[in-house]
């Protein structure tokens, strides 16, 4: 027997739904299963459905509290794939996932039948680098099913967006963008209060763009959403560090966590898992310790 409308996914397979998830006492941990050959981090190791899942399975047991699996690189200049490439890559992993374990499962895409299949197979958020503007039929899959959503912020393409992007008002113009993507989803029918922002580190921005965007998260909180921040391995931390290859960029991550939770972020999307759920576990018993009031101005110690 069908239905004139299809059930809404659940929030979350286990046994929270997205508002208790959010409402947990430290940010989320979104770890990142690329099955794709050609991810500027970790392109290639879990291209293999079974290495996929082996490490989803480590994901988890490192404390990511939602996996986040894509089958299209998104780095600069990446060539798109095709639907049924992208559907072959990750719609088995996410249904093998799914038959082990309870972890809610973000669906990395901006294409609505990839997502629609994802859903079907157990996915739980839609994780859209095009803030629902490169499918006409996304928006509406996402109210249909109920479905958090993130909305990123991306100058330009992948193809294109690292080729000499510009600003007059950095932040600003990130704001007016969020404002219209917030509108815009409101208006197709998709609730409030499952809608994330992230401000698109490395997507159309220069390492001093990055950096003025984590410094100043803190603007984006009077919008009233959740805010996503993915800095893992990324370009800006490797020219700052003086070059060094993906994989040698975890500590430097870990510092650009730091000033991102510090700023308001409440879910980050990491590769090393096992790094961050140890930051953030350190993070939150400093931050629920007694605090006193923070002075003013430092003061010369005298001890005569």
């Amino acid at each position: 027997m069908t239905s004139a409308t299809p059930p809404a996914t659940p929030a979350f397979a286990g046994p929270s739904d997205w508002p208790t998830l959010l409402a947990g006492p430290r940010p989320l941990i979104m770890g990142i299963l690329n099955i794709t050959p050609d991810s500027f981090a970790d392109g290639g190791l879990y291209f293999d459905h079974q290495a996929a899942l082996a490490q989803a399975k480590a994901l988890a047991a490192a404390g990511a509290d939602i996996l986040d699996v894509g089958g299209e690189s998104t780095r600069p200049f990446a060539e798109p794939v095709t639907l049924e490439e992208e559907l072959r890559r990750v719609i088995p992993v996410i249904k093998a996932i799914r038959a082990e374990m309870s972890i809610p499962i973000s669906i990395d895409t901006y294409k609505s039948q990839v997502a629609r299949q994802a859903l079907e197979a157990g996915a739980n958020l839609i994780n859209d680098i095009s803030a629902l503007r490169f499918d006409p039929q996304m928006a509406a899959l996402a109210a249909e099913r109920k479905t958090p959503v993130v909305l990123m912020h991306m100058q330009g393409t992948p193809r294109d967006m690292q080729v000499n992007p510009s600003y007059q008002d950095l932040m600003g113009e990130i704001k007016a963008f969020f404002r219209e993507r917030l509108d815009f989803a409101v208006s197709q029918g998709i609730a409030a209060d499952l809608l994330i922002l992230d401000p698109g580190i490395g997507f159309g921005k220069t390492w001093q763009h990055n950096l003025e965007i984590l410094n100043n998260l803190h603007i984006f909180l009077d919008l009233g959403c959740p805010l996503l921040i993915g800095t893992s391995r990324k370009a800006f931390i490797g020219h700052l560090l003086g070059g060094v290859a993906p994989e040698a960029r975890d500590i430097g991550t870990l510092a650009a966590l730091a000033a991102a939770v510090l700023k308001g972020a409440r879910i980050v999307r990491v590769h090393n898992v096992a790094w961050a759920s140890q930051f953030l576990t350190v993070w939150e018993a400093i931050r629920q310790s007694p605090s006193l009031p923070f002075p003013a101005h430092t003061i010369t110690c005298n001890n005569s």
